[in-house]
Order: C-alpha cells, then sequence, then structure tokens
C-alpha cells in the first residue's frame, strides 16, 4: 500500500456514526438476515440424519464426562485422580503456554493444546495405562465418579472466568464509537451465523443424528461460528502495545458488543434445543424476565452498593466478598432453573457491574489467578478428554474440517471487513478488525462444550469445531503482524 493512498491509514475515521441511512440499512440486513435463516430452516426441514447409533454412543468419552452410571462398583481414588489431573494440565499448559508466547501465540492456545494431549486424542493413543493414572476407565470408573468431579470443577472455573469477562466489560470505551462497535459487531455475527445455518444443510445429514432437530443444530453452528473470544483479543492487544489505540478501543468495543450479543443468541439457542416448541416462548419469557431484573433491579442497587464500598479507604469487607460471590452464583443458578446455562448469569452479573469500581478491580486482580491458573485447567482436562481426534478420520472428514475452518474465517472476517467500510473505516482498519475479531479461544470451548452437553453436535463434530477454534485463534497475531507491517502509514507501531 503507498503512502499516498488515501483510506491506507490504520487510524480509526473520527466519523464513527453511521445516521439515519446507516441505521436503515443495518434494519434491512437484520430482516433479510432473520429471512434468509427462515429459508434456510425450511430447506433443513426436508434433510435426514440417520439414527442415533446407541452402541457408539455407549462408548464415547463425552458419555463417561457426564458420569452415566452404567454398573456398579469400587469407588475409585476421586480426589486422588483429580488432583494429578489439574497437576498434570497445569504442569504441561505451563511449558506449552511459554512455548506459545515465545513465538508470538496467546498462552491460552498452549493451555488448550495440553487439555488435549492429556487425553485420548495423544495420551490415551500412546499410553492408555498413563491416562488412566489421570481419568480411570469405565472399568476401573464405572459411575464416572472422577469425571464428574473434574466436571463440577471446571464448570465452576467457567462460572468465575464469565464473570471476570463480563467484569472487563467497558461500555465507556464506545463512547463516540457505540454505532460504529455495534454495527461492525453484529455484521461479525449475523455473517458467520448465516454462513453457519448454510454450512448445516451439508453436515446435518453427515454428522449429526435424527434424534437433533435441524432447527437447533443449524442455530448451534450459527452461533458456534459467531464467537469471539474478547479476553484473548484484549490479550493480544495489550501484548502488541494497541490496546490504548484508536484501533484497539474500537476493536474491544466490537469484541464487548459481540460477546453481549452472542451470548444471548446462545441463551435462545440454548433454549430452544432444551425445550418442547410450547415451552421455547416460556423460556423466552423467563430469559427476558431475569435479563429485565439484573437492568433494572439488580444493577441500581448493586450501583447504591458499590458507591458505598468505593468510599471507604480500607480492603473490601469479608461480607462484601461473600455478597458478590452469593449474587453469582445465584445469577448462575436463575438461568440454569429458566433453561438457559449458568455461565450466562455470571456473565450478565459481571457486566452490570460498574467498570470502573473497586469491586471490579479488586474481584479481577484476586480472582484472575486463581480462576486461570487452578479452576481453568480443570475444563482444558475436562474438554481435552471430550476431544477425540481420531474420530476426524478419512479425507471426506478432513475435507469437512477444513471447510468448517474456512467458513469460520470467511464469516468473521467477510462481515467485519464490510461492516468496517460502511462505517467508513478503511480497508486497512477494516482488515486488521476482521483479523482480530475472527479471534475465538477459550469462548468457542465454552460454547462447544454446552453443545456437546446438550446433544446438538456428536463427538466427531466437536473434535472438528475444536481445531477450527484452535486454527483461527493461531491465525490472529500472525496475520496482524502482517498487516501492520505493511501499514506505510506508521500510525500504529508494534
Amino acid at each position: 500500500m503507498s503512502a499516498s493512498e488515501p483510506n491506507g491509514s490504520m487510524e480509526p475515521s473520527s466519523s464513527m456514526s453511521f445516521g439515519w441511512k446507516g441505521a436503515f440499512w443495518y434494519s434491512i440486513a437484520i430482516i433479510l438476515a432473520i429471512a434468509a435463516f427462515y429459508g434456510i430452516r425450511s430447506a433443513g426441514s426436508e434433510l435426514t440424519a440417520p439414527p442415533p447409533d446407541s452402541s457408539a454412543l455407549a462408548s464415547t468419552a463425552s458419555d463417561a464426562i457426564v458420569g452415566e452410571t452404567k454398573s456398579s462398583g469400587a469407588k475409585p481414588h476421586v480426589i486422588l485422580h483429580v488432583t494429578l489431573t489439574l497437576a498434570a494440565v497445569i504442569a504441561v499448559g505451563l511449558l506449552l503456554g511459554k512455548l506459545c508466547r515465545y513465538i508470538g501465540q496467546p498462552p491460552v492456545i498452549g493451555e488448550v493444546i495440553a487439555g488435549i494431549f492429556l487425553g485420548p486424542s495423544l495420551l490415551g493413543a500412546l499410553w492408555p495405562e498413563g491416562m488412566q493414572l489421570l481419568i480411570p476407565s469405565a472399568v476401573s470408573d464405572p459411575a464416572g465418579h472422577v469425571p464428574a468431579a473434574l466436571h463440577a470443577i471446571s464448570q465452576l472455573g467457567v462460572i468465575l472466568y464469565m464473570f471476570l469477562v463480563g467484569l472487563e466489560l467497558n461500555a465507556a470505551q464506545l463512547k463516540g464509537r457505540a454505532s460504529a462497535a455495534v454495527a461492525v459487531s453484529h455484521a461479525s455475527i449475523v455473517a458467520p451465523f448465516l454462513l453457519g445455518s448454510v454450512l448445516s444443510l451439508w453436515l446435518y445429514p453427515r454428522l449429526s443424528n435424527s434424534a437433533v432437530p435441524f432447527t437447533s443444530f443449524a442455530l448451534f453452528m450459527g452461533v458456534a461460528m459467531s464467537v469471539t473470544a474478547f479476553p484473548v483479543l484484549a490479550r493480544i492487544l495489550s501484548d502488541r502495545g494497541l490496546d490504548k489505540t484508536p484501533l484497539g478501543v474500537l476493536a474491544l468495543g466490537c469484541a464487548a458488543a459481540d460477546d453481549v450479543t452472542a451470548w444471548c443468541l446462545l441463551a435462545f439457542v440454548v433454549g430452544v434445543a432444551t425445550s418442547q416448541v410450547q415451552e421455547g416462548l416460556m423460556v423466552a419469557l423467563w430469559s427476558f424476565v431475569f435479563i429485565s431484573a439484573m437492568l433494572f433491579i439488580v444493577r441500581p442497587l448493586l450501583l447504591r452498593f458499590v458507591a458505598r464500598l468505593d468510599a471507604r479507604q480500607k480492603p473490601l469487607p469479608p461480607y462484601a466478598v461473600s455478597i458478590v460471590f452469593l449474587l453469582v452464583l445465584l445469577a448462575a443458578v436463575c438461568t440454569e432453573v429458566v433453561g438457559i446455562h449458568g455461565v450466562f448469569g455470571a456473565f450478565l452479573m459481571g457486566a452490570v457491574v460498574p467498570h470502573n469500581s473497586r469491586v471490579a478491580h479488586e474481584f479481577s486482580e484476586k480472582l484472575k489467578d486463581m480462576v486461570g491458573v487452578l479452576l481453568l485447567p480443570a475444563f482444558f482436562a475436562y474438554t481435552g478428554m471430550r476431544t477425540q481426534i481420531g474420530l476426524v478420520s478419512g479425507l471426506d472428514h478432513w475435507v469437512m474440517c477444513f471447510v468448517i475452518i474456512l467458513t469460520a474465517v470467511a464469516g468473521k472476517f467477510g462481515g467485519t471487513l464490510i461492516a468496517g467500510r460502511l462505517v467508513r473505516q478503511s480497508w486497512t482498519t477494516s482488515a486488521a478488525l476482521g483479523i482480530l475479531m475472527n479471534t475465538r479461544g477459550l469462548m468457542e470451548l465454552i460454547v462447544l462444550n454446552i453443545g456437546l452437553d446438550l446433544g446438538v453436535i456428536s463427538p466427531t463434530l466437536f473434535a472438528m469445531m475444536v481445531l477450527m477454534a484452535l486454527a483461527t485463534t493461531v491465525m490472529t497475531s500472525p496475520a496482524l503482524v502482517w498487516l501492520l507491517r505493511r501499514d506505510s502509514s506508521g500510525s500504529i507501531q508494534l
């Protein structure tokens, strides 16, 4: 790109609003997207998938994870196995995380790979006895006590992690950029959502079964393609020194709006997948009631509570810490009871806490290491045990995996690129936003585990989607560095 090119600067345009014309076309785009999905749903309703293979399902790792009782037997030493598994994942994740950081990748990539290495994909294939030292086989643990305990720890870790993600959302970053951030964010959701739904027409007869309605499958694939990893994106920007630049602020604003929208969509999809048609409206109604209560009842009370704590010059008192933890857990319980996943309640609770308050800062500082170092490794181990790369076998499976990755990149990057241009950003800035929004990381794994728990996706598709999450996250840093080096304006330096 030449220095004389008028739109080559990496500096986001100061004209961030898109006026009534932009709002009109934005509304038209949303309406067309909804109509397109209904068309896809209509076409998919004619598809048939093979019946569930009960013998295959009984032998999958996912059955062991959820702790289904298969027979009676001696109870293994649960604490020994769980602590040994956590220690192994933390140690291997630390080494691989340092290696990833050395080559310019986010450490979370190494931590995820550590879980996969210690699961059936590598350790279980090369040294089955070694894997059983961590997670006993179904013969030694027929009731699945160890996987159930690991599952419980991992879910607690994910709930607290999503609370921290909510705390990191900063609405002030959107000041003066709200319309552009929302437009770019929603385009980066709508485009991959529709492409994922279209892809479902091909994948459903091949990787699903007749027990899964096409609507649930297509909705989930759309949401899974739409996720952006806000924490990983923030870490990449921080490592590159871009988090305070106009590009970084806009990217964080887009990712924040993306997170809120994607998790609301996921809540809807979970409600559809877990309810009968006649119950779906009740799930939607109670979800609306919960969100309204959080915004209009809990948030005002929290503002008063937080203001009182901010006026103190002392550290947070123990009762304040207890109240916040209680609210997080109750929010998670409420969303589970409503029919959507508990992580959404925890995320929303974090989002309604004022971002610049002492509560937000102290909880972020105190919880970050405990959750990231101790509890999330249980989730990585849990995900690794469920990821069986060996299920992706044969040329046809690997072609499907490649198409999934290509679709995910095209939807996120393409949707963001086009939306960036429509809100008057340069091609270079729009491309940079597209690269950053394509980061999926840990957020994608959380979504995929929810889908596997619900039975919406198969273990084979789960493995393919995990590979997609890793691939799209790995490509972010190199692609961003390449683009920044091509930026001849020099407005942003590495």
